[in-house]
């Protein structure tokens, strides 16, 4: 049985820990791409500080994953999430995006938005397993990026 986890803010204290997962999580694909995964070169003490950061932390503290996201015009826009190694097969990924969703939905806004990187394969079957649709394509700092997006209210419609 996985233990219980808790997803709470970041603290400024938590910023070597999300880099390290980050660094972690996205290095594969540093070959592939041809360069570092934007997230690898986000300003986490700044997303820290303007509370956009949240991390998922186990029953004895110990740091699991961490998600960024924060509102954009009428919709969540879900920046960057990321499982550490010992995190990893327990579910934390979808907790946290889940997270994300039942914050936008508490704030009214009825989407969540994001990209991935076309190369990241992984990440392309992920995002339609949990409900996201892709919506376009484009090249954009250099990234071929593949947009997903999430109508929460019709998701949450659909169970209800």
């Amino acid at each position: 049985m996985t233990p219980p986890q808790l997803i709470r803010p970041a603290l400024a204290s938590d910023e070597a820990a999300i880099r390290a997962c980050a660094e972690q999580a996205y290095s594969q694909y540093v070959a592939t791409i041809g360069r570092k995964p934007a997230p690898m070169l986000a300003d986490f003490a700044a997303q820290i500080a303007e509370r956009q950061v949240h991390v998922c932390v186990n029953g004895q503290g110990d740091f699991q994953g961490f998600i960024v996201f924060f509102s954009v015009d009428q919709h969540m826009f879900l920046e960057n999430v990321a499982v550490s190694t010992a995190g990893q097969g327990k579910g934390i990924g979808k907790a946290l995006v889940q997270f994300c969703e039942a914050t936008a939905l508490s704030q009214g806004l009825g989407s969540v938005s994001l990209y991935t990187n076309a190369k990241m394969t992984t990440n392309l079957a992920i995002y339609p397993r949990l409900g996201y649709v892709e919506v376009g394509r484009r090249s954009e700092a250099g990234f071929d990026r593949v947009y997903f997006e999430k109508n929460l209210l019709a998701a949450s419609q659909q169970r209800g």
